[in-house]
């Protein structure tokens, strides 16, 4: 396979699984801070987001650097995209007022 082709699908794996991460964690935080066992929620998910995304790593690596950067690439990238979307679906009322009133 072209190393060009190689490096873009491992860009778009990163992504994706910085995606399947970050927002597995920002659902397990709604989850565990509502819950009456918390710990089960953050250690089982921490453990199982953790798993997933490093055995992930291993593999879309194959012993190549340049995949495993790129892929960690994708996966910051996946991160900068769910805090933004994240903060914008969570924004206090009391935050957008001030803004509106700032404007």
């Amino acid at each position: 396979m072209n190393e060009t082709l190689t490096l873009i699908l491992a860009l778009m794996a990163g992504v994706l699984l910085g995606a399947l991460f970050f927002g597995g964690l920002w659902w397990t935080v709604r989850k565990g801070v509502s819950s009456k066992r918390p710990t089960f929620w953050f250690c089982g998910s921490l453990l199982l987001r953790m798993s997933v995304t490093l055995t992930a790593f291993h593999f879309i690596a194959d012993g190549h650097w340049e995949r495993l950067l790129v892929c960690l690439l994708g996966f910051l990238i996946a991160r900068l995209i769910v805090t933004r979307l994240t903060q914008a679906v969570h924004k206090p009322a009391c935050l957008a007022q001030e803004e509106s009133h700032a404007a």
